[in-house]
């Protein structure tokens, strides 16, 4: 007992405290708010495709539940936007954030709702990356590079499967290579801990580890809009969500893949790719490098309509080098590229064995 007492180390969780799913789960939203707290005065955070629809039937119904609704769009992820749609939330006296839409405007809303000391439910109308119900934001800085914040999770997730299985199958594809880099993240976790003693709880790789495994054993069903497909897909990114929230970072979901990933970002900003699909392409070839079976994970992602290489990403040839020689540099994090870095050598000779590099 003595030895718990002068225990200093201490673990908070923040975790969602209400999370609903399936066939039509928006009809729920109003009840889920009610039972949240003395939320009246709601900033709803939309995108300017799924404003007009999706946003006003969040609007039409939460205003019949007597909420008062203010709506704002948002249409990047920028630093402009956040300022926008903080001086929004401040002007309208909002006391919660609902966003509903995409990973932008998710990632937006919680950021804001985090600077102002507010808490923000998530309402996806696609699950493009792992980012609906966690504590991750990823945004872009006044330079247009790509940041990396941690916040609270949403307050709650009302995640509409019927809504969700309508959004364009690339989004769907994105989120579905978003997860399966869960197979390559928690490796490069274990190998932190072997290697420099970073803790990571077992509880959170187990989480991250099952996603990847849900996403990968729904890969038709998804493919095809099923809808055990895209409840697998939503599960698993809350799961990823619930992971993250438990190491209290992201290292159990982002590690070498993703480094891959924002590394692109930074060495070829004119891209059209989605993060999702870079870090499917980056599991294939650090997976291999883990010494993992790389052509199932490239399977896998055919399966789902995802690119597996750089032809299919849109991006030359030499911009996957160029990621691959500074991906061990983008982030304080160590994974299977070490703290050197890959040769040019190595990088090319990985990118063509994968078939990244046809």
């Amino acid at each position: 007992m003595r030895r718990l007492q002068e225990a200093k180390w201490v673990h908070e969780i923040d975790l969602p405290v209400k999370v609903v799913t399936g066939s039509g789960a928006l009809a729920k939203l109003p009840e889920v708010l009610e039972v949240l707290g003395s939320y009246r005065t709601l900033a709803l955070l939309t995108g300017p495709t799924v404003g007009p629809v999706v946003g006003k039937r969040v609007e039409s119904s939460l205003s019949s539940y007597g909420f008062e609704v203010h709506t704002h769009t948002i249409t990047a992820s920028d630093a402009e936007a956040v300022s926008e749609a903080e001086s929004f939330v401040r002007e309208v006296g909002a006391q919660l954030v609902v966003a509903v839409g995409g990973g932008k405007v998710i990632d937006v809303a919680k950021y804001v709702a985090h600077q102002l000391g507010l808490r923000f439910v998530s309402v996806p109308t696609a699950v493009s990356h792992d980012g609906i119900a966690s504590p991750a934001i990823s945004l872009k800085d006044v330079n247009g590079y790509p940041v990396s914040k941690f916040a609270k999770p949403p307050l709650a997730v009302v995640a509409d499967t019927d809504v969700i299985a309508q959004a364009p199958h690339r989004l769907l594809a994105s989120g579905f290579g978003d997860i399966i880099g869960k197979i390559t993240s928690v490796r490069d976790a274990i190998l932190a801990k072997k290697i420099k003693g970073e803790y990571v709880g077992d509880y959170s790789l187990a989480l991250a580890r099952m996603s990847a495994a849900m996403v990968a054993g729904h890969a038709e069903a998804i493919a095809k809009h099923e809808p055990e497909g895209v409840s697998a897909l939503v599960e698993a990114a809350i799961s990823c969500g619930v992971a993250m929230a438990i190491a209290g970072s992201s290292r159990p979901c982002s590690g070498s893949e993703h480094n891959f990933s924002h590394a692109l970002d930074l060495v070829y900003p004119d891209k059209k790719s989605l993060h999702g699909e870079q870090v499917g392409v980056g599991t294939i070839m650090m997976a291999y490098l883990h010494g993992l079976n790389w052509r199932r994970v490239q399977r896998l992602l055919q399966t789902v309509g995802a690119p597996t290489n750089c032809e299919e990403l849109g991006i030359p040839p030499e911009a996957i080098i160029r990621a691959l020689l500074v991906a061990h540099r983008v982030r304080n994090r160590y994974t299977i590229l070490g703290e050197g870095g890959l040769s040019e050598t190595a990088a090319w000779r990985l990118a063509r064995v994968t078939q990244v590099i046809p």
